[in-house]
């Protein structure tokens, strides 16, 4: 952890740690636009710019912002919310950079938008060191645009700092955080002072967005956001091993009576996508569907079926292949015929 950084690692909420897998995930340092990451998972002060890249990549809050629990509380308290990064005019709450924001977060202000003005201002993104983290967010935000177009208004604003007087957010109580610059400047004790609740390791399975999310859809029980469902096909031989390899806990394997069902929990998916490169039968991926607040937050039958075993041996398959046999009885010679010839041996 960067001591003078707004960004924090939970290394307990990494997937890898969670549950390690043959292919280990590097979403956070590909994405870091000025590779301020090592393999470690440490960052760099020297050139990390707080552009909030790794907490937006990150599907589990490997990163996490420090101010995440006083946005939330303005983000579900003010009467009006504006954003503004470090290079915008001072006008709200200031976000280290646009570039933090995740599919999750951007629905969110989508959702809290039907009940309440939301503004987000940035300076002069081509002039910014940030610019690609910016680029990135933006991405996301008109993807969402393509798949809800009936969403709900939210304004983005081009506002530089022009030496505006800054306007405290409409929440009681409520201190706008300090300016990047001074975020960068205040010492690790004095930041622990202020959020103690941050400073040590959190592990959890639900990431703060994705709560965030849950909450605003709750407040609109009759909306339904595009959302990135796991869908089981036809070829899926009711293994269970997409169950065990998620890091998330998010499917689960139940059996009775021979039959195995899978119960996937929504919002404790993340996308992550270990369970669709782990099916040998490539019966799973992921497809867009509309959910409700009580369909993402409540579970879903997705297959039910028996599961196969080799014809010959008896050990369970995880194919479909035919004649259903396991690997080791696929490629040995059949029952009663101890030696397998080769041409060159009857000549």
């Amino acid at each position: 952890m960067a001591v003078n950084s707004q960004m924090l690692h939970h290394p307990y909420n990494c997937l890898n740690v969670k549950k390690p897998f043959a292919r280990a995930c590097r979403i956070c340092i590909d994405a870091c636009p000025h590779q301020a990451i090592s393999e470690f998972r440490k960052l760099d002060p020297a050139t990390c710019t707080e552009c909030g890249v790794c907490m937006a990549a990150c599907p589990s809050d490997g990163f996490v912002d420090r101010g995440s629990d006083g946005l939330h509380d303005y983000l579900f308290q003010a009467e009006e919310i504006v954003l503004n990064c470090p290079q915008a005019a001072p006008l709200g709450w200031e976000i280290p950079c646009l570039g933090l924001a995740d599919r999750d977060l951007w629905l969110t202000l989508m959702l809290l938008a039907r009940s309440k003005p939301v503004r987000i201002l940035t300076g002069a993104c081509a002039e910014c060191e940030d610019r690609r983290a910016c680029a990135r967010s933006v991405e996301i935000f008109g993807q969402l645009h393509e798949e809800w177009p009936e969403h709900p208004f939210v304004q983005i604003q081009v506002k530089p700092d022009r030496g505006e007087e800054v306007v405290k957010p409409s929440l009681p109580g409520a201190r706008r955080p300090a300016g990047l610059k001074e975020w960068r400047e205040l010492g690790w004790k004095k930041v622990e002072g202020f959020l103690p609740g941050l400073a040590a390791d959190e592990t959890y399975d639900i990431p703060r967005t994705r709560q965030w999310l849950a909450e605003a859809l709750e407040g609109c029980p009759e909306e339904e956001i595009p959302f990135q469902a796991l869908f089981v096909g036809t070829s899926c031989t009711s293994c269970g091993v997409c169950t065990a390899i998620c890091p998330q806990g998010a499917l689960e394997k139940r059996e009775k009576e021979g039959r195995v069902q899978l119960v996937l929990r929504p919002i404790q998916c993340v996308q992550c996508r270990r369970c669709v490169e782990i099916c040998q039968s490539k019966a799973l991926d992921f497809v867009l569907k509309p959910f409700s607040h009580r369909v993402l937050t409540g579970k879903i039958l997705l297959h039910e079926g028996s599961p196969r075993y080799c014809g010959r041996c008896g050990k369970q398959i995880f194919d479909n292949s035919e004649p259903p046999l396991c690997i080791a009885c696929a490629t040995s010679a059949p029952e009663g015929d101890g030696n397998i010839s080769s041409p060159s041996a009857s000549e």
